[in-house]
């Protein structure tokens, strides 16, 4: 069963993975998700062959069965449930096991099985759970309802886990962890994964959906909580940043091409292609959106209410909007048009100053532009955050849209909202902590920018001023490239970096993600037609260049003190924001001047005694290119050849090498003993990681890029449509390329449509994308 759905076999394990519609590969079922039922499972087994037997549910009995060599486990879930969490785990597994005390005073029993000669890598994933758990009973009042929680680690499996009763099934990627074999990245991920599908015990399984169009009911909700949990695990300026970026990365771009669809669809052909980012992290923010605009007590006891009325039902986004209108005293019907209208709203903010000193005049405009099936679209409920530099005593706001004196609500195509009182310089600072999930446009200067980022108390804003001058600068240089000039570069911009790196210690990892420029798919997103990737790629290495020569002390400087030689690894957010600063550090170092810091990268490689400061040298080594990048890599295949995650690692970094002779490589890579097409981690590492992370080898001018990620999308899809489909979702912006490549793509893809195997799965994507 290579497409791992219903009932498979992971290196001589079974398990289950049965959302959205694999129970029917089981059993006939009516499996819709609104059809729940008590499931009482008895599992039988040789005894040499699987000696655990796990359900959903509690266990009941288990022995051996006389006169035979097998045994057996009966399992019981008291709590209805739709078929698409039902879940069987058998085979040779090792494991960990905690007691845990829940709020109620019920012991459970938590365990995680993993392969055996593994289990001394679970303890951070079992220390995430435990805080997750005493983090869900604090914050939304829920405490887990089962005798025993357990976590099966298989290492093939099509997403990132499973949140099946009681019986979480994870890909290993994000369960496995050791300072020597995980970077700061992936230990923050299993945290957020392990809590992600622990907190759908209540929002997902006690409460699921009516059917399948209300799937952000669970996962976009979920998603709100995991965020929150990180955030306070963590830093939340900084979390919120990360979570702002992935969104634009993925879910911006979603929404700006063929694969564009509302939060709650109204139509699909293959469910599995709409769990998506916009589901997710869209649907997060319009949870987000929603607290915001009636505020933490009436949010709070609407989730109560929520979860009070709706426990052991399959509910509707409806149902769901009711508790919070209720609580409240609100009239949410506009608001719920989040869920129904797709696209992206760009919101315009535009000053007029007035004769009056201290006074400003701020016009606030929105448009989203037509969206597939959707041409034509009303205006949204935008909530504005608002804020000043400079003293704020005395300032006052004034206008229909005005809801508090931090609070703008854009509810119509435009608004005027006049302030007074601002102190000399001030500056308004707007959509604070992105308080929206829009394209922000501003009439800002570089010089109020630069301001912003110095002054600003909101640190998002800091970041977001700094990103807007960055992306400034790098359209103004692409189209320059593109035109036959030269690319640009920006003083002030440096300047700012540099004072940053002199004041990172406060907050090493706030710096980190400040000094690090917008990436090449965020500069074309930004562009959004006439893309040629390679002039991105050069108007962007020359922007590094330049900041790297007018910062190469400051860089040196924090480097070295963020260099703790001797000290034992922690994951925790204050290491992790220190090796995030160093490692930019060193970027910013090789860029200055070459020759020494790749001899500097090439020393950490060689040193590093944890896997988050190894894998970055390694990374600045194989862009560097020259003789350290073979011996780097040889040297990390031969240590690591037997870990299969860590191997993911050095398949994905070379996969991205911007240079003409990668697609040949990743050609040979396929051959290497350590690959393997038929698993999932392995298949995304290698051509995932090229297709997605690596735009101008993909984007090659003369298209066999195109045509190499094509056939691989065939191949793939043979065996397991469902990483296909989502390598095919890499093709989703190709009509913003310049003409001569969007000419390539088109080819390769009719090419690759001209396939009568195709899958519902690849076929549902290629259809949406080609359309």
């Amino acid at each position: 069963n290579t497409k791992l759905m219903g009932l498979y076999r992971s290196n001589g394990v079974y398990c289950t993975q049965c959302e959205a519609d694999g129970f029917r590969r089981i059993s006939y079922f009516l499996d819709r998700p609104d059809v729940m039922a008590r499931y009482h499972v008895r599992l039988e087994a040789e005894k040499a062959d699987a000696p655990v037997l796990l359900a959903n549910g509690n266990p009941v009995e288990t022995g051996d069965i006389a006169g035979t060599t097998r045994h057996f486990a009966v399992w019981d879930d008291p709590h209805p449930k739709p078929c698409y969490l039902f879940a069987v785990v058998g085979g040779d597994l090792g494991s960990i096991r905690e007691p845990y005390v829940t709020s109620e005073g019920r012991t459970v029993e938590l365990a995680i099985y993993v392969e055996r000669g593994k289990e001394h890598l679970t303890g951070y994933a079992m220390d995430a759970l435990k805080r997750s758990m005493r983090w869900d009973e604090e914050v939304f009042g829920c405490a887990y309802d089962l005798d025993v929680f357990n976590i099966v680690a298989v290492s093939d499996f099509n997403m990132g886990a499973m949140e099946n009763k009681g019986l979480n099934i994870f890909n290993d990627k994000y369960v496995l962890a050791s300072p020597e074999t995980a970077t700061d990245t992936d230990y923050a991920q299993i945290e957020a994964i392990i809590a992600h599908e622990y907190f759908h015990n209540w929002t997902g399984n006690r409460i699921t959906c009516r059917d399948w169009f209300q799937l952000c009911l669970k996962e976009g909700l979920t998603v709100f909580r995991d965020q929150e949990f990180s955030s306070d695990m963590r830093s939340r300026a900084v979390k919120r940043i990360m979570d702002v970026r992935e969104l634009r990365s993925r879910q911006f771009a979603e929404d700006a091409g063929p694969l564009a669809h509302p939060v709650r669809p109204t139509a699909y052909r293959e469910i599995n292609n709409f769990y998506t980012s916009t589901v997710y992290e869209k649907g997060a923010e319009v949870i987000r959106m929603l607290k915001l605009l009636i505020g933490d007590a009436a949010f709070k006891t609407g989730m109560d209410l929520y979860l009070k009325r709706h426990d052991g039902n399959a509910a509707t986004i409806e149902q769901f909007l009711a508790c919070f209108a209720e609580t409240s005293q609100r009239d949410l019907t506009h608001f719920s048009q989040w869920y129904a209208q797709s696209g992206t709203p760009t919101l315009t903010i535009s000053r007029d100053n007035i004769p009056a000193a201290g006074t400003v005049t701020l016009t606030l405009k929105q448009e989203t532009r037509p969206t597939p099936g959707q041409p034509e679209k009303r205006p949204q409920v935008i909530p504005v955050m608002i804020g000043f530099t400079g003293d704020q005593a005395g300032i006052t706001l004034t206008g229909e849209a005005v809801v508090s004196p931090s609070l703008i609500v854009l509810d119509t195509v435009e608004t005027i909202v006049r302030v007074s009182g601002l102190s000399a310089g001030a500056v308004p600072s707007m959509l604070r902590g992105f308080s929206a999930p829009v394209n922000l446009v501003l009439d800002l200067d570089d010089k109020t920018l630069l301001q912003l980022a110095s002054e600003d108390s909101d640190p998002f804003n800091r970041w977001q001023s700094l990103q807007t001058l960055a992306m400034r600068v790098l359209q103004q240089s692409t189209r320059a490239l593109q035109s036959g000039g030269q690319a640009l570069t920006h003083d002030g911009l440096a300047v700012a970096i540099d004072r940053l790196l002199l004041d990172s210690a406060s907050d090493p990892a706030f710096a980190a993600l400040a000094i690090s420029l917008p990436g090449e798919q965020d500069i074309a997103r930004e562009l959004g037609e006439n893309i040629d990737p390679d002039a991105i790629f050069v108007a962007r290495k020359a922007l590094r260049k330049a900041i790297g020569q007018r910062v190469y002390t400051s860089a040196t400087r924090v480097y070295e003190t963020n260099t703790a030689p001797g000290a034992a690894y922690n994951p925790d957010a204050r290491s992790a924001g220190r090796r995030a600063l160093r490692n930019a550090a060193l970027d910013l170092i090789i860029q200055g001047e070459a020759h020494s810091g790749q001899a500097l990268a090439l020393q950490q490689f060689e040193n590093a005694d944890n896997m988050t400061d190894q894998f970055a040298a390694l990374a600045q080594l194989c862009h560097a290119g020259g003789a350290a990048r073979g011996k780097a890599l040889h040297a990390f295949e031969t240590r690591f050849q037997d870990n299969a995650l860590v191997m993911d690692k050095w398949f994905a970094l070379q996969a991205a090498i911007p240079e003409a002779s990668t697609l040949d490589h990743v050609r040979k890579l396929m051959t290497h003993p350590a690959f393997s097409i038929t698993n999932p981690n392995r298949a995304r590492s290698l051509i995932g990681g090229f297709a997605m992370s690596n735009p101008t080898q993909f984007n090659r001018v003369d298209g066999s890029g195109y045509a190499f990620v094509a056939q691989m999308i065939e191949m793939l899809d043979a065996r397991n449509p469902q990483v296909a489909a989502r390598i095919m979702t890499a093709f989703r912006s190709w009509r913003t390329l310049e003409q001569g490549r969007q000419i390539r793509v088109e080819d390769a893809l009719g090419r690759l449509s001209a396939k009568a195997t195709l899958s519902r799965d690849v076929r549902d994507i290629l259809d949406r994308t080609l359309a």
